[in-house]
């Protein structure tokens, strides 16, 4: 009689990593108060034992500081979070060691916000990062910022953050 088990094991361990890539990826969550406001997608975040975070808006690119536009990105975003409590959902943490996430402000989403307002672009890199209904709502947000000439979109050929820091270095 042959030994079962070896075939077993191969088959148990597949059907555990079909099961483990069918659950959902839960996202790390991070609530504090913003204490401070880098730039138009970069705050810090105080949580409640009073560690410091940096914080990397997922799924947007705002102008650098001396880009166009960079001094209102940073400014609309203070607007919406500097001395409020948020909640982060994030998955990761970038090469700078941010974590990089989703602001939650009152209920909105502060990283859309930046693009409703034609403050920030939606990076289309990072797109298979974002749920399906987020690609849609960020792209739709630009298409709208573009067609009504809000913020950066005033200018005919607004350049992108990563483009705009290749030319400085």
């Amino acid at each position: 009689m042959p030994n079962l088990a070896p075939r077993f094991l191969r088959h148990a361990a597949a059907l555990i990593a079909l099961i483990a890539l069918a659950l959902p990826v839960h996202a790390n969550v991070l609530t504090g108060r913003v204490v401070a406001v880098a730039d138009g997608d970069t705050i810090t975040v105080l949580d409640a034992a009073r560690v410091q975070h940096k914080v990397r808006l997922a799924g947007i690119d705002a102008p650098e500081k001396g880009q166009p536009f960079g001094s209102r990105a940073k400014e609309n975003l203070s607007r919406q979070v500097y001395g409020r409590t948020v909640t982060v959902d994030w998955q990761k943490t970038d090469r700078y060691g941010r974590v990089v996430g989703v602001v939650m402000s009152k209920g909105h989403d502060v990283n859309l916000e930046q693009v409703r307002a034609g403050l920030a672009w939606w990076y289309r890199e990072y797109a298979r990062e974002q749920s399906p209904d987020d690609r849609q709502r960020y792209e739709a947000a630009e298409a709208d910022a573009r067609r009504a000439q809000r913020g950066l979109w005033q200018d005919s050929h607004p350049t992108p953050p990563a483009e705009w820091r290749r030319t400085r270095r």
